[in-house]
């Protein structure tokens, strides 16, 4: 799709949006291969190299669908990640530095390692078909084209933690003011309605399974978060906010009941059946000791 049709696209979408007297539903169009065998298709035919070398070819591929008319999970993100660089003059690391974890006193997280951080990283393991563990290699790039507005940061329970906790606290946390209450309340509405999340059919078996969050749940995204739309069997409040990472790594924010949890693995492929079983059982207990 060319740079002319895009923009044709987004603003009969929009347009489509307003005539229908409902809000714009904020979904870009943009796809990752590891889902989409479209993507990596068209990666195959064009020599467009995938996402997790942070080259910036990688962020060329083609919208799935117009903006608006669907959600998919994609490259949204790390677009994002260029507009903070080209708003704010920064690379994103010194922007997150600046303000987010040095506010907020997430000493350990980051894009590169230190070489004490080094001596303490967990090792990524991969599940084979037999669901035996192996470790194996897996890093982005050392010194990537750019950096990932989508993933690619190292960090501990105990820092994300203090992330979560300043989302829950409408943007501060131990004094630290990282975000206005009105913008943490714009984040947590859903900005998709009346659309749904579908189902995730994996594309790369070997670093995703199928993913469907909350079965048989009608689910909603805000900016940058899964909402999921009525109470969880676990006991998380409708309308509060999730999402995960490749290697297993699934968080959630409760505003409601003001409570939130980080579970951290490094297993592949992404929606491991132990991880989110033990996930379930954590989120239980959490939620039984309220």
């Amino acid at each position: 799709m060319s740079p002319r049709e895009t923009l044709r696209s987004r603003h009969s979408a929009s347009n489509r949006s307003r005539s229908q007297g409902s809000e714009p539903r904020l979904t870009a169009g943009f796809a990752y291969e590891i889902w989409r065998p479209e993507i990596a298709q068209y990666q195959t035919v064009t020599g467009t190299p995938g996402i997790t070398t942070c080259k910036n070819a990688a962020l060329t591929t083609p919208l799935l669908f117009d903006p608006g008319d669907r959600w998919e999970y994609g490259i949204s993100i790390d677009w994002i990640g260029k507009m903070v660089e080209a708003t704010s003059g920064q690379k994103l690391d010194r922007y997150f530095q600046d303000n987010i974890f040095g506010p907020l006193g997430m000493r350990d997280t980051s894009f590169k390692l230190s070489g004490s951080q080094r001596a303490r990283l967990a090792s990524v393991h991969q599940r084979d078909d037999k669901g035996a563990l192996a470790p194996i290699e897996f890093a982005l790039p050392e010194d990537p084209e750019f950096l990932m507005g989508g993933g690619g940061l190292y960090g501990t329970a105990r820092d994300y933690m203090a992330f979560t906790q300043m989302i829950l606290h409408d943007g501060s946390v131990n004094g630290a003011q990282v975000l206005r209450r009105d913008t943490v309340d714009l984040m947590a509405h859903n900005h998709i309605a009346p659309l749904d999340i579908p189902a995730m059919k994996t594309a790369i078996p070997p670093l995703s399974n199928d993913v469907e969050l909350f079965p048989g749940m009608r689910k909603g995204w805000g900016l940058s978060f899964l909402i999921n739309t009525q109470q969880a069997p676990t006991g998380r409040t409708a309308g509060s906010l999730g999402w995960a990472g490749l290697a297993n790594t699934y968080f959630w924010i409760d505003r409601t009941k003001r409570v939130s949890g980080v579970f951290l693995s490094q297993v592949l492929p992404f929606y491991d059946p132990t991880a989110i079983e033990l996930l379930g059982k954590f989120e239980t207990e959490v939620y039984r000791t309220l």
